[in-house]
């Protein structure tokens, strides 16, 4: 079985490639930003870390394909990077320091393809989370400076920590009933958006997460950090992995449990 320390090694190269840049635009007063067709924002700081991140691949591994959310797929092959620059741009053109450069290696198997690492980097916060198939997931500094993450043991609804990104998403896929019962049923329920709460259900400091619509891109590093960390990664529908268009991350115990709340309809 391939180790994938490699491209773990790689992705962290160009994790602070992509760093440097969006932390040099960050609250610039002179910052672009267009509307996309779905209407939302893009940076161009996005568009540059994506071209920076793209072109470093196309030097180090140019067989491998790679589909990022500003510029596509480009290539094919077994192997394809899956690269959101910003995850979190509202937040990003806001000020708000809630944002991370996702950056996976998929590899084609069985059920499609499936991530094998990822890396993500909150620079603002000033953290980082990784993982790489058969090695667990971390946190820290450097791949020399890091501490393992394992999700929580939290067995009870009541004792759990939800998060979420926001309330319109449930309401629009008329989920929203499903969604309110559950947060009843909980200790406590946070809105920390995009990434974070994936990082936290694989650091054990929330027990589960979910959200209604998401790309690939969105999905694919967070994957394979929660699941590496121990814990459970599918769709709203059950299946595994980052491609039923929308994601719910658990430590495993209550995972079944969340997803009977989130697909009940009224």
């Amino acid at each position: 079985m391939p180790d994938y320390l490699d491209d773990l090694r790689l992705a962290h190269v160009l994790a602070d490639a992509a760093d440097a840049a969006t932390m040099d635009r960050f609250k610039a007063l002179d910052l672009k930003v267009e509307t996309k067709p779905d209407m939302t924002p893009v940076s161009e700081a996005d568009k540059a870390a994506e071209e920076l991140i793209r072109g470093q691949l196309q030097r180090a591994r140019p067989r491998d394909a790679v589909l990022g959310e500003e510029y596509g797929v480009q290539g094919t092959g077994p192997r394809r990077w899956v690269i959101d620059p910003i995850d979190g741009t509202k937040n990003y053109v806001r000020g708000v320091p809630v944002w991370a450069t996702l950056i996976s290696l998929m590899e084609a198997g069985e059920g499609g393809y499936q991530p094998v690492v990822g890396v993500v980097s909150a620079p603002a916060l000033g953290r980082r989370w990784w993982a790489a198939r058969g090695h667990g997931a971390f946190t820290g500094r450097s791949l020399s400076q890091a501490s393992r993450l394992r999700v929580s043991q939290v067995a009870q609804l009541s004792d759990a920590s939800f998060a979420y990104s926001s309330l319109s998403g449930w309401e629009e896929q008329g989920q929203l009933h499903g969604f309110l019962d559950l947060t009843r049923e909980v200790w406590r329920t946070r809105a920390y958006g995009d990434f974070w709460p994936y990082m936290m259900v694989a650091e054990g400091s929330v027990d589960f997460c979910a959200e209604p619509e998401l790309s690939l891109w969105d999905m694919a590093a967070n994957a394979i950090i929660v699941t590496e960390a121990g814990g459970t990664f599918t769709g709203l529908d059950g299946r595994p992995g980052p491609h039923s268009g929308n994601a719910a991350a658990s430590n495993g115990i209550l995972h079944d449990e969340m997803l009977g709340y989130l697909n009940r309809r009224h």
